[in-house]
C-alpha cells in the first residue's frame, strides 16, 4: 500500500461543456474503455449532477452522479492519472456524498470493476459496501467483466 500525499483542498464547480476536452483528455488517459464525449454532453444536458474539481486552478477530476427519490447513484467519478495517491479521489467522493445528503438521498450505489483494485479500496475504506454484481457489464479487451455493486447509507 503506497502512502497518501497530503494535498491542498480542492475547489468544485459545475462541469459546463466547455470544460469537455479536458474532461476526455483524463477519461482517455484513466479508462482502457473511456466514455465518449456524447455521454458527457448529455449529462450535463440532462441536469446530472456534474462536478468537476480543480487545486489551484488545475484540473484535477471529475463526478457525475443522479439523484432520485432518496437514492444517489455515482455514475463516474475520476482523478487525472497524473495526480492520483494524492488523496484528490476521496476529497471528491466527500464532496459527492455532502451534495447527497443536501438532495436527502439516504443511500449511495455505484459500480466498479473488480480489477480496479484503487477504487474498491478507497470505496471500502470509506464505509461502501458490496451489495451485488451486474454480470458481464464492462467491456475489456478480450470480452466483458463483471461490475461490482457498492452501496452505502448516508
Amino acid at each position: 500500500m503506497s502512502a497518501v500525499i497530503e494535498s491542498p483542498e480542492l475547489a468544485y464547480r459545475s462541469m459546463q461543456l466547455s470544460d469537455l476536452d479536458a474532461v476526455m483528455e483524463v477519461e482517455q488517459r484513466a479508462y482502457p474503455f473511456p466514455w465518449s464525449r456524447t455521454i458527457f454532453q448529455d449529462c450535463i444536458k440532462a441536469g446530472y449532477h456534474c462536478w468537476v474539481a480543480e487545486q489551484q486552478g488545475k484540473f484535477v477530476g471529475y463526478a457525475i452522479f443522479i439523484n432520485a427519490v432518496e437514492e444517489c447513484h455515482l455514475l463516474n467519478l475520476c482523478i487525472d492519472p497524473e495526480l492520483q495517491g494524492r488523496g484528490y479521489g476521496r476529497q471528491l467522493l466527500h464532496h459527492v456524498l455532502e451534495n447527497a445528503k443536501e438532495y436527502n438521498a439516504l443511500c449511495i450505489f455505484l459500480e466498479v470493476r473488480p480489477s480496479n483494485a484503487y477504487a474498491i479500496q478507497l470505496y471500502e475504506s470509506e464505509g461502501f459496501n458490496e451489495v451485488g454484481v451486474r454480470k458481464q457489464y464492462y467491456p475489456t479487451n478480450h470480452g466483458r467483466e463483471d461490475a461490482v455493486i457498492y452501496a452505502k447509507e448516508i
